[in-house]
């Protein structure tokens, strides 16, 4: 361990751009919410608490999964590459959608609605939403592809921003911060996040049951070398010894062991968090069907009412 923190530059371990720009992002945030909060429609909104705590986990796991030591340690072992992923698309991406006011979010749409109302409708299709982040996510897991993606810094960064993208249209739906054209019932959502983790269950099963190891990055120390070469100063070579052989160096697991770990914690980590956001549909749920002050229900009628005419 110390190794590896010796090896790579500050950079290169704790991408300090991506910190800048999370900063910025934190900054309009907070001139959002608090400074132009009265400039959207005159009126005074305060920002609960809560949603601040949301925003401040989702640039938390965003930095966790695109860069920290983490990205650097996924290169070499496909279990902590995973759990990137996890935290990037299935933590963060969740966190903001729920951290941004409905009155922003409101505000936002209606701009979007007016300007360009084709597109709002195109993109905002439930079926896109299901479709793009699933099948995007497995495209990414073919061997050939995956390879290819992570040897080239551009490609990767292009990718993981589409993946980004679509998995706010995913979240969107499952989470329906607002009311519009689109938004599923409470029942069909629950379909929606049901029909979410089937789809990218082949995606996991082809990566836990593989009968060998499926990714040159992880196995070929060629295509290791090159891809970890991007972490490290011009000419630098990478030390052998942190590939993951699983005889004892940077990683305790063999690759073919560390890949099906990697497929399990995807799979256990999207099950937890779609069954807890189920549970928060099942919540918006009850308070809906919650009758409202002075609404009378069956339950309210004494037995006797007929013997009081």
């Amino acid at each position: 361990m110390q190794e590896f923190f010796s090896t790579f530059t500050f950079r290169a371990l704790w991408t300090p751009e991506l910190i800048t720009i999370l900063a910025v992002i934190a900054l309009l945030y907070y001139w959002v919410t608090s400074v132009k909060k009265q400039a959207l429609d005159g009126t005074e909104k305060k920002v609960p608490l809560r949603q601040k705590i949301y925003f401040v986990l989702g640039l938390m796991a965003l930095y966790l999964g695109w860069g920290s030591p983490l990205y650097v340690a996924g290169h070499s072992i496909i279990t902590l590459h995973m759990t990137q992923m996890v935290f990037s698309y299935f933590a963060a991406v969740p966190l903001f959608i729920l951290s941004i006011p409905k009155w922003v979010l409101r505000q936002w749409i209606r701009t979007w609605k007016r300007k360009a109302l084709i597109t709002y409708r195109i993109i905002l299709n439930p079926i896109i939403g299901l479709i793009g982040f699933n099948a995007l996510f497995s495209f990414y897991h073919v061997p050939v592809v995956f390879d290819q993606i992570m040897q080239s810094p551009v490609l990767h960064s292009v990718y993981q921003a589409a993946l980004f993208a679509t998995a706010w249209l995913m979240w969107w739906h499952m989470l329906s911060p607002l009311p519009s054209e689109y938004q599923l019932p409470d029942l069909r959502r629950i379909v929606y996040i049901f029909a979410n983790g089937i789809l990218i269950t082949p995606a996991c099963a082809l990566i836990i049951f593989a009968g060998s190891p499926l990714y040159e990055t992880y196995t070929n120390p060629a295509v290791w070398s090159n891809v970890m070469a991007y972490c490290l100063p011009p000419g630098a070579a990478p030390p052998t010894d942190m590939m993951n052989s699983g005889s004892g160096g940077f990683s305790f697991l063999d690759p073919h062991s560390d890949q099906q770990l990697a497929g399990v914690v995807m799979k256990i980590s999207q099950e937890f968090v779609y069954v807890t956001t189920i549970g928060y549909v099942f919540k918006q749920w009850l308070v809906k069907e919650q009758p409202k002050e002075g609404e009378w229900t069956i339950s309210d009628i004494p037995a006797d009412a007929d013997r009081l005419k």
